[in-house]
């Protein structure tokens, strides 16, 4: 009786233990993309915040957008050097540019070769709608051939 209660106790803790596995580089910078576009938008919402987001963009953050690299860089170097030192000081403000400056770390750095890139799209990061002409012409020049 309390061996089959110690093997019962030991698969439950090992089962428990297994579940808690370490996030990955993609897990990690999808929910640092939807954490930092929250802010963004909560920012943009706000009376009190409104005047030092204005400089901001509202950027769409997709982890397999080859451009997000280039467009979380100007938007990490607009964050850091912001017009305003008031808002620059604003506790939102600062959470908001260690945030995306670890985004762009994780994407740039540490997870550079195990992202897959599926679009070239900028545009969808500045307005949120993807473009699918890209893949309706190349659909049209291999129906062709």
């Amino acid at each position: 009786m309390r061996l089959g209660l110690a093997t019962l106790l030991c698969f439950l803790t090992c089962a428990r233990l297994s579940a808690c596995a370490p996030s990955t580089c993609y897990s990690r910078a999808l929910a640092l993309g939807k954490v930092v576009m929250g802010l963004v938008d909560r920012m943009h919402n706000n009376d009190n915040t409104k005047a030092c987001v204005q400089y901001l963009p509202r950027i769409f953050i997709d982890v397999h957008n080859e451009c997000l690299s280039t467009k979380l860089r100007d938007f990490v170097y607009l964050l850091l050097n912001h017009p305003d030192q008031d808002c620059r000081q604003l506790p939102r403000m600062v959470l908001l540019k260690r945030k995306a400056y670890v985004l762009y770390n994780i994407i740039t750095r540490m997870c550079y070769r195990d992202l897959v890139y599926l679009s070239n799209d900028c545009e969808a990061i500045d307005t949120g709608r993807s473009s699918p002409q890209y893949a309706e012409d190349r659909l049209q020049i291999l129906t062709k051939r």
